[in-house]
């Protein structure tokens, strides 16, 4: 059975959606009264549809919290972020401060992977409080 486990040792990203766009496109093609239309997906297809997406959301979340950390980097208040995000600098901030813990807590499970305590003191201290961000600037 494909899991997004499996597929994420298999695909990039660019792949894994080019593959998802695929299979979207031809479920949502299927017209039930023309036979002899698009053929509907079988099991393993459909199973594999719902894998994508769940690796493609996985993937999402991970590259959006690194993304974070660039624009914190490059002087971006947690409003800033906030707005990018269509959330408030609170939730944001909120967001990317338990994605550093789950990065500390990886690094417990599995060694070498995730963030030792430099890491995540570089990571909090680069986060800050969102509190504490000047918007001044668009």
């Amino acid at each position: 059975m494909t899991t997004p486990h499996a597929l994420d040792r298999e695909l990039t990203l660019r792949t894994a959606v080019a593959r998802y766009d695929d299979l979207r496109l031809r479920d949502s093609l299927v017209d039930p009264d023309d036979p002899d239309g698009v053929v509907p997906l079988d099991r393993a297809e459909a199973l594999e549809l719902l894998a994508l997406g769940e690796l493609i959301a996985r993937k999402a979340v991970a590259g959006r919290q690194l993304t974070v950390r660039s624009a914190r980097a490059a002087g971006a208040s947690w409003a800033q972020i906030g707005r990018a995000l269509d959330t408030t600098r609170q939730a944001a901030w909120e967001a990317h401060t338990r994605w550093i813990d789950a990065q500390v807590r990886q690094r417990d499970v599995v060694t070498q992977l995730g963030f030792d305590d430099v890491d995540a003191a570089r990571a909090r201290a680069l986060a800050g409080r969102p509190d504490e961000d000047d918007d001044a600037t668009p």
